[in-house]
Parts: structure tokens; sequence; C-alpha cells
């Protein structure tokens, strides 16, 4: 254990030392190690009235902690009604602390600032694994590149060579430059499958649990989507009802469940969209993020007459670009384009620029290696912590994310409500459904922090995800 003495300048003046202890092998959290030091060094008079704290960010630097830890320990003491913040001032300890024994270790949720806590939720990116001076170059880059004078509706030639590149070197998919067109993102790219392909009331498959954005964009198309469950060998291809125009699955890496489609059931669905005439959408969101084995091929490579391909810049690089692709047989191609003729659309051409420096340069697979290896430590860090504990875990070995399973709807909310007043934000399974929850769990994304937040906040998950009742 060891003893950090932090600072704390007092109104009048003088500096106050502060003796906190903050042990890493305890099984307390530092957050609630830190408030109970500060609420004690109040109620002994250590700290006095009017005395000022340092900041959040100040504290956290001198106790070598991340400012996730000392923002839930002062929120904390905030709803105790041990100290106050003042608008532009800073933060004091109260004159006279609350009457009775405050309850430890909890922050109202409702209390609790967004920008203090820590988001650990799946579907965010390592931005800031990407090297400032690679990002910088593409920038520079594509501001050399002059204004165009055409509006090129299916993207840039060279953003369409880029992506054929990318997925023959990371996907296994070979497949010429003209079968890809750019889109703003994979929900950009179902919305407008959704309207140039489908006719209001046309059933749509999706999985359920599955992603909540792309359905959401088929209903405001006038859709009707059907859910279909999900196993650990994917989608169950059985369940797809009769009649379906379309089918969309996310077969590399289910989100949010995390599974991979079997070879068998692959095999099955194509033969069933053959058969049948429908469509397979195939997300491919984080298909690049793969540790215990190389990227699982692609449906569209089994079948591109029956399916269609989407992938995102926003998992692998960052949402700033809003730049994505689709890969689809011939007659799709041409009905998307004909929409954005139609409709006046296209996907902005300034992310493409960027992406087609980021690649030329060699920056672009530099960076997807360093994410995997990234990406695999923080799994593996998670996955012993919980395992240590016992904790139950699901899902392969990619990604940037893991769910834990849990027993019920109350248990899922009293777990998430836990995890906030402890200044981390988690996701559950339950909002992932399109119809009622049929599971409920614990969805941990561990790409969108810090290794250091994240490593803090493993002892806090591990609370909460063990405690009873």
């Amino acid at each position: 254990m060891a003893t950090y003495p932090a600072r704390s300048g007092v109104n009048a003046g003088v500096d106050t030392a502060l003796p906190v202890a903050l042990d890493r092998r305890a099984g307390v959290p530092l957050a609630v190690q830190l408030a109970d030091a500060l609420r004690d060094a109040a109620a002994t008079g250590h700290l006095r009235g009017g005395d000022r704290l340092p900041s959040t960010r100040a504290l956290a630097g001198r106790l070598g902690v991340s400012r996730t830890v000392t923002s839930a320990a002062y929120e904390q003491l905030h709803a105790e009604g041990w100290i106050a913040g003042k608008h532009g001032s800073g933060t004091y300890v109260t004159t006279t602390p609350p009457t009775g024994a405050p309850q430890r270790g909890t922050v109202p949720e409702d209390d609790a600032d967004g920008d203090d806590l820590l988001a650990l939720v799946p579907g965010v990116p390592w931005a800031d694994g990407i090297e400032r001076a690679a990002w910088r170059r593409a920038w520079r880059a594509a501001a050399d590149t002059p204004p165009s004078q055409q509006t090129e509706r299916a993207g840039l030639t060279a953003y369409r060579a880029a992506i054929a590149e990318h997925l023959l070197r990371h996907r296994g998919l070979m497949i010429a430059s003209a079968s890809v067109l750019a889109t703003a993102g994979t929900t950009s790219a179902v919305a407008e499958l959704a309207s140039a392909l489908f006719q209001p009331g046309d059933v749509v498959a999706v999985e359920e649990p599955g992603y909540q954005r792309a359905v959401q964009a088929f209903l405001a198309a006038g859709l009707r989507v059907v859910g279909v469950p999900v196993d650990t060998d994917g989608v169950v291809v059985d369940a797809i009802p009769a009649g379906a125009k379309a089918v969309y699955c996310s077969p590399a890496h289910q989100y949010p469940m995390g599974s991979r489609m079997s070879a068998t059931r692959r095999v099955a669905l194509v033969e069933r969209a053959r058969a049948e005439g429908f469509l397979v959408i195939e997300d491919d969101y984080d298909g690049e993020l793969r540790f215990d084995v190389a990227p699982l091929p692609l449906l569209a490579g089994l079948a591109p007459d029956v399916v269609v391909h989407l992938g995102t810049t926003s998992k692998i690089l960052t949402p700033t670009l809003g730049a994505g692709w689709l890969v689809a047989p011939r007659g799709v191609a041409d009905t998307v384009l004909t929409y954005r003729d139609r409709t006046g659309t296209r996907p902005s051409p300034a992310g493409q620029r960027v992406f087609i420096e980021f690649a030329h340069s060699g920056d672009l697979g530099r960076h997807l290696r360093r994410v995997r290896r990234e990406m695999s430590e923080r799994r593996q860090l998670l996955v012993g912590a919980l395992g240590e504990a016992g904790i139950e875990m699901v899902g392969d070995d990619a990604g940037a994310h893991l769910v834990v399973p849990l027993r019920s709807a109350d248990d899922e909310r009293a777990r998430l409500r836990a995890a906030r007043q402890h200044g981390i934000v988690l996701d559950g399974l339950a909002r992932h459904f399109a119809d009622k929850p049929t599971a409920y769990g614990i969805a941990i994304g561990y790409a969108g922090c810090s290794r250091n937040e994240l490593h803090d906040a493993v002892g806090v998950l591990v609370q909460v995800l063990t405690r009873q009742g």
C-alpha cells in the first residue's frame, strides 16, 4: 500500500497535506478509497469548512490515477454533502457536514456529471491510438487535392480503389474497384438500401439482439422488421420468416453477443437466400479486429450474387471521417446509384480523401496492426480479471467488447446503475432487442478509454458484476 501526500489549497492561502492511502491490491475500488480518505479528513478536522480542493484532473495527476477515480470520489462526497462546487471557482469543503453516517461507495445516477463518467461501451473505436503525425500527414495530403467540379455519386475513384485494396489485404475479398460504392457509414448505407430496394411493408429479418440503428433505418423506410434469434453459431437460419426480402446480420462478429457464424450456418443462409430470392446484408463493422485466428472469410466472398457487404471506417479508425463502403451485386449497386441521382444524395468526399492518403502511405496497415495488438492485450486484462472472479463471459476473441450474461432485467438494471454510481457507464443487452428482450447482460467496451483508465476500472467492474442482489 502506498501513501500519496496530496496538497489542497485553502481559502486563507495555506496548503494542507492530505495523507491519502490508496491500495491497488485491495478489493475496494480506488474511487471508494479516495472518497473515504477525504471524508475522514473532513470529519476529523484535517479539512475544514471553506477549504478548497484541487480539481479532479490535478488530484488525479498527483495520485497517479485516472480522472475517473477522482471524479467518482468527488461526486460521492458532493452527493453526501461533504463538498460543494462553486461555479467558476472550484470545489470546497462544506461548513457543516450532514448528520448521520454517510452511505459510502455510491453516486446517485441522476447527479452524476456525464463528462466525468468513463464510458466502457461497445461500438467506440480506439481513436487515441491513431498516430498524430500520420493523421496530420493524411489531412495535409488530402488538402493538396484540387476541389472537385463534378459530383461522384459512387464515391471518389481513388477511394473505391483504396477500399478494394483494403478488403483484399485485410478481409481476403478480391473484387474490382468498380464493385465498390462509397457510403457515409453503415447506418447510412442501410437507410439507402431500405429506401432504394424495398417497398413499404416488405419484411426484413434482423438479428435479435442486434444493431438497433439499422433496425430504425429499416423502420423509417416503412419496412416491417422481424427479429430472428441468434446463438453461439450466429443467426438461426431456420427462424427466418418466409417471404422476407432481406436478412441483416453481422456474421464475422455478431453485434452485440460477439459470436461468429459457423460455416454450416453460412452455407445454409446462402442456400436459402438463393432459393427464396432474398438479399443478405452483411455488416462487417469490425471484421479486421480478430486476435485468435486470421479474419474470417466474408459472406460476400462466398456468395457475391446474393450478399451486400457493408463496412465502415468508424470502428477501425474514427467516426470523424464519416466514410464507409458497400459491395453489392451489379443490379443492387445500380439501383442505389439511381436512388442517389433521384434524391441528389451522395457521401461526402472529404473523409474519403483522408482515407485514401492514410491507406496509400501505409499508415492504415500499421494502425490496424497496433489496434489488434492493443485490443488483444486489453481483452486479456479484462478476461483475466473477470475470469479470476468467476464471472461468466461470452463472445469470440475478437473486436473491442465482451458480454457478461445475467439472469434478469432487474439484475441488468441494478448492475448498470451500480457501475454508474462508481463513475462508469456500461451497456445492457436489453436495449439491443427490437422486440421483447429474451436475454440480459452487460456489454463492456474496452476501446474508448486509455489503458490506465481500463486498469483502474477493472476493480469496479469485478465488484459490480459479483455483487449479490
